[in-house]
């Protein structure tokens, strides 16, 4: 990196979208943001732009627009915000309901309990304070590195609510592809709302189809319903892609009398979870629309993890490990499995790092190629060559500048993907046998397998939790909000700033440096 004197502009808030370019250099400061630039530096500006709007470094001043903007961004929006004639009143959730009460209020029995989450309790975005743009997985706001608190609103249940449990009509849906964990977060939602003391709760099937399609009916829920269905994978209520607009999902909505929604989906099912509590808002419908991410890929910003992420690289092991048999058995033997990560790499970087079978591992965010003196299949000949065998681990998004492409889209609108695990199967066996040597490529894609299979026991307790803090999130008159672990702790994140742009493996971090570490892997490029 150039060294830089005095300052520098950058712009926060999205990413340069050239995921090939081998020079991209990490210089985003907004904690999590995890964007990328080409290596554009204005010496002669001390401003910082975030989000087009700018701010001068070289004020003393500057943190304080730094943190309003901030907070600005991560407001998340209530009830009170739009209908001021609400009055809170105190929360049924009461883990002492059983003994006796000593006080009535709004004709609810009420026990003060030290178990209530304050609504101006934060948590910490980041807990790193970088000494230096140059150390690794850097994010820095100014050349210095200047450390700026960033606080986001903790989960949990609050001493207020703002919905009588008796009034309450609450809908789940699930939308996207499987996840694992879908049942455990629905047996939860229900499991929560009906300690809050809500009676009517329904599942909409089929994912936001099921808001316009008539001949699916909802699907009542209670306790009794859910109590067993997170010892299965899949999702109850059925998932899908697509669906009616967000005018003819609102106006379900008020048919059905629904005034809390709870929305588990990745990036494009938040959008229109964001986009309905809008329109009803928009509407002047008192509606709470909670979100929680459901991504396999774990690329949601500002989160630790989502749910169904480490379930996916626990049986991705099962796959490396068949590959590696497969390929230390045969003479000459290559193992290649292709795991899920559309844009992201996490599966695959985490699977490769945990097995320590995998001689090679290829993300989306790191270009490579397979031809040529530094290319993938010259080291396959070195391994085979030097140990008799190679296991490969390769996304399913990375390398698509290598395969046919297709203009064709999924029905949420994602280009179809070209495959590109078959497409290193059959380039390698050309390969050896171009050199005259014999090679036994076995290629294993177990996307549906791990996509089906029931949470394991972290993403158990994972999806239990971020189940009850939706629902706590909704008493508390929250709305536009999604739920997620940010530093091991739970928060409430504001749709706009989560679904902005996906989230990436940095190439620069500690965790791809340890995979790169793991594997022994040379560059690629």
């Amino acid at each position: 990196m150039e060294s830089i004197s005095t300052c520098f502009r950058v712009k926060f808030g999205h990413p340069t979208k050239n995921s090939h370019d081998s020079h991209r250099i990490r210089h985003v400061g907004i904690v999590g943001l995890g964007g990328f630039a080409t290596k554009r530096f204005k010496r002669t500006s001390c401003v910082a732009v975030i989000r087009d709007r700018e701010i001068g470094l070289a004020n003393p001043d500057w943190k304080i627009g730094f943190r309003e903007d901030f907070e600005r961004r991560f407001h998340i929006p209530h009830l009170s915000d739009v209908f001021g004639d609400l009055s809170p009143m105190p929360s049924t959730f009461n883990l002492k309901s059983r003994r006796p009460s000593h006080e009535i209020g709004n004709g609810y029995p009420y026990e003060r309990w030290n178990g209530y989450v304050n609504n101006d309790d934060r948590v910490l975005l980041k807990v790193i304070k970088f000494s230096s743009p140059s150390s690794a997985g850097a994010e820095c706001i100014d050349p210095d590195c200047t450390w700026v608190e960033q606080w986001v609103h903790r989960a949990g249940p609050r001493e207020e609510i703002y919905f009588r449990p008796e009034e309450v009509n609450a809908a789940i849906v699930t939308c996207g592809g499987l996840c694992p964990g879908l049942n455990d977060v629905i047996r939860q939602i229900v499991i929560t709302l009906e300690i809050y003391g809500v009676k009517n709760i329904v599942g909409i099937p089929f994912g936001y189809r099921g808001f316009s399609a008539e001949k699916l009916p909802k699907i009542p829920l209670s306790r009794s319903v859910v109590q067993n269905i997170h010892l299965d994978g899949g999702s109850l209520l059925g998932v899908s892609r697509g669906g009616p607009n967000v005018s003819e999902i609102v106006d379900n909505m008020q048919e059905r009398g629904i005034d809390m929604l709870f929305v588990l989906g990745g990036n494009g099912t938040h959008a229109g979870a964001n986009e309905i509590h809008n329109e009803c808002w928009k509407r002047g419908m008192r509606v709470a629309v909670v979100g929680v991410p459901k991504t396999i890929d774990n690329d949601i910003l500002w989160m630790d993890k989502t749910f169904g992420f480490d379930t996916a690289v626990e049986e991705a092991q099962r796959a490396i490990n068949s590959a590696y048999i497969e390929a230390h058995s045969a003479y000459n033997g290559i193992g290649i499995v292709k795991l899920m990560g559309r844009n992201s790499g996490f599966i695959t970087m985490h699977a490769s790092l945990s097995s320590g079978q995998v001689d090679i591992c290829l993300i989306p965010e790191v270009p490579f190629e397979l031809h040529g003196p530094h290319g993938v299949l010259r080291h396959l000949q070195y391994l085979i060559e030097m140990k008799g065998s190679a296991v490969v681990c390769v996304a399913e998004g990375a390398g698509q500048n290598l395969v046919m492409k297709t203009n064709a889209k999924d029905q949420s609108g994602n280009v179809v993907l070209g495959d590109i695990g078959a497409h290193i199967q059959k380039e390698t066996k050309k390969y050896f046998k171009d050199i005259g040597t014999s090679a036994d490529v076995k290629y294993i894609d177990p996307t549906y397998m791990i996509r089906a299979c029931r949470a394991n026991a972290s993403d158990g307790i994972l999806c239990t939790v971020l189940g009850q803090n939706a629902v706590h999130g909704a008493f508390a008159g929250y709305s536009g909000i999604t739920v997620g672990i940010c530093n091991t702790h739970y928060v409430y994140l504001p749709i706009p700033e989560v679904i902005s742009y996906p989230k990436n493996v940095d190439p620069n971090s500690r965790m791809w440096h340890r995979c790169l570490t793991s594997t022994g892997q040379p560059d690629f490029f």
